[in-house]
């Protein structure tokens, strides 16, 4: 058996590791890199292993991890989309936060008017700040 050979034999089996989700050596991403690092074999090697490479891209294209690009663009489009709702939701609690800070402040300073007998009956009167639903991330 030629090195060639034994460096086919090397690959073929990171493929079948990685493509049956039984990687030994990676995280099990369908990736060349992957497959090189699978291997124990550097990329300018699997690169010379033109039949490996291209058997490869035959079975990741049909491969249900592999994925159509459609479905990889739309699952990038969510992935960006959810720090929006998190900042859009954090906006909101901070705003909350602010109306509460603001209330309490007038409250503490109200009630040590009280306390040291400052304010005459009715003189001031507490009003609550509407409330204001908080979306749900």
């Amino acid at each position: 058996m030629t090195i060639f050979t034994k460096t086919e034999q090397v690959l073929r089996d990171a493929m079948e590791r990685l493509l049956s989700g039984r990687p030994q050596h990676t995280d099990g991403k369908l990736t060349k890199n992957n497959l090189c690092r699978e291997a124990g074999v550097s990329r300018v090697t699997m690169h010379r292993a033109a039949k490996i490479l291209t058997e490869w891209d035959a079975r990741t294209a049909t491969s249900s991890a592999g994925g159509t690009p459609a479905q990889h663009a739309a699952a990038l489009v969510e992935f960006f989309r959810k720090p929006c709702r998190s900042r859009e939701g954090s906006r909101a609690l901070q705003e909350q936060v602010d109306a509460t800070a603001t209330v309490i402040m007038t409250l503490l300073s109200e009630n040590r008017s009280l306390r040291s007998g400052q304010v005459s009956n009715g003189a001031r009167a507490v009003v609550p700040m509407p409330r204001h639903d908080v979306p749900h991330a």
